[in-house]
This record gives structure tokens, sequence and C-alpha cells, in this order.
């Protein structure tokens, strides 16, 4: 029997590699700047230093590349800016300079390099007086761009600590704790969603703020007024709003009743009947908005 013999293969053989990144590449013809494989691929510099040389060497001749004006472009901190920047001249992407305009002011002259400069590229050879400077063959000198003046001078001592953030206010407490006012205030929590849906509040959370509603309702808080300061104006969107609710609770605590035989400071909270936004007032009843408007349609 003879050999069978293989005349074409069983299937095409494929192009793709078996892992790694695919480009699809689309030719530019407009808005587009090219960086050398050098910068891109560096092995030294950090991928912030490397971003941030592609976007200088991307903007135009005279544009602002202060560390001021970066961290307002960028979410970078000020501080790891600095570094990049540090880290480019280092490696001769980036040149500054201080210089002093007849003005008097000092500012910073800033260039940037599209291929790493050295140090006897940038440096100015000292000539001495008398002497004839020997012929030399042109150098063809590094492209440059983006020089600008920057009123900031760059950063020449590291940044100091920053303040520690200020604690949380506790949330407010109940003098006398009571089981009826948990009950009150354990509802009302659990209701507000219908009010807004950004509240849809645990079991945890209900537990945690039960204490400072009840501390309201202790000072003679209705629960509609309560209700209305913690359900309007609401931020867009809310994304904690169990630290918001905190933070209404402890900040618009209403002052605690006086003690017996004396007049009150303050009228309790009411909820108007009219449009339903809370008011001081020792009855309840409408706000002076809706009683004014009444009193001109009547």
């Amino acid at each position: 029997m003879d050999t069978q013999q293989v005349i074409s293969p069983s299937r095409a053989p494929s192009r793709a590699p078996s892992g790694g990144v695919v480009h699809v590449k689309v030719r530019h013809s407009s808005h587009f700047t090219v960086i050398g494989n050098h910068l891109a691929q560096h092995h030294e510099l950090s991928l912030i230093a490397i971003g941030l040389a592609t976007h200088i060497q991307s903007l135009p001749t005279g544009a602002k590349v202060g560390i001021k004006c970066l961290v307002e472009r960028f979410p970078e901190s000020e501080a790891r800016i600095a570094g990049a920047l540090r880290e480019l001249e280092s490696h001769g992407y980036l040149r500054r300079t201080r210089e002093r305009l007849p003005s008097g002011r000092v500012v910073t002259r800033t260039t940037s390099f599209n291929q790493p400069c050295t140090a006897t590229q940038t440096a100015r050879p000292a000539v001495k007086s008398g002497a004839k400077r020997a012929p030399t063959a042109p150098e063809k000198a590094p492209r440059t761009a983006h020089i600008a003046l920057d009123s900031t001078p760059p950063s020449l001592t590291p940044e100091p600590p920053s303040a520690p953030p200020k604690p949380t206010p506790p949330l407010p407490l109940p003098e006398t704790p009571s089981p009826e006012l948990d009950r009150t205030a354990s509802a009302l929590l659990v209701a507000l969603n219908h009010r807004a849906t950004a509240f849809d509040l645990s079991e945890d959370d209900v537990q945690t703020l039960t204490p400072a509603i009840a501390a309201w309702l202790e000072r003679k808080a209705t629960p509609a007024a309560i209700r209305q300061v913690l359900t309007t104006d609401l931020p867009v969107p809310l994304k904690y709003p169990v630290k918001f609710l905190g933070h209404r609770l402890t900040k618009q605590l209403p002052p605690p009743l006086p003690p017996a035989g004396l007049s009150p400071l303050y009228d309790p909270l009411q909820n108007c009947e009219g449009c339903e936004r809370a008011f001081r007032a020792p009855e309840p009843g409408n706000c002076a908005e809706c009683r004014w408007e009444l009193a001109a349609t009547a």
C-alpha cells in the first residue's frame, strides 16, 4: 500500500499571537505627537514620569507647565508631580532654570526635550578670554519644545507633613434613654427610603443612628420635622448616606429644653401643614410664608 501524502494543511495557520496585547493601529492625520520608544519604554522612569513627559511634549510652545498648573490638571498630588519632574530632569527630558526678569521678578524657564540630552549637551562651555576656540564639527542639537515661564519656582524642599484630619464628632445621645423613643426613631429611619431611595439603610445603620434620632425626639422635635431636615437639599450623588445623616443629626441638633418652670429660649420645630417645611412655633400650623400667601389670596 502506498503511503498517503499530505498535500495541504488541515487548517490555515493563525497569525494571532497566543497571548499578550494585540494592536489595532489607525494612522493619524492630525492632532498627534510622536513619542520615542526610549521614553515610552524607559526602564528607570516611573509611569507617572513617562505620562507627564508625554503630556508636556504634546503641549504647544508657551504653555504653562508649572507644578501648580499640573496639579490643577491631573488628580496626582503636588509631591508626586514634583517627583516626576525631578525624574525627567535627571534623565535629560526636562530642564528648569531660574531667571530674573528686568522687572526683578524671578521666574522658572522650562525646556522639554523629545530626545534625552546629556549634561555636556545642556551645559555651556566656558571660553577663556584671549584664547581662540578650535573649530569643531557642528553637532545636531536635540529638538526642544514647550519653553514656558512659570512664576512658581520648583519645590526645592520636601513637603511638610499634612495635618491629621479632624476627628469626627460623636453622634448625639438622649439624656434619658427610652424604649419608646428608640422605637419611634427606628421606625423613622426605616421609612426614610420612601422619601429618598438613597437612604436604603441596613439593620446596623439603623441601630447606629437610632440614639441620635432619639436625642432629637427628646428635645421635642417632631418626626415630620426630622424627616424634612434629613431629606432636604440632598447632594447628588449621595455616596455615603450614613455619614450624611450623622453629619446633619449632629450639626443641626436643636437646643435642649429649658428646665421646668422657665420659658423656652426657642420654640419647638413644627412641620408646616402647607409646604411641609420645618419651622419653629409654639403650636403646629403654617409657616410665615404660607400664612402670607393665604392672607394674600383671601
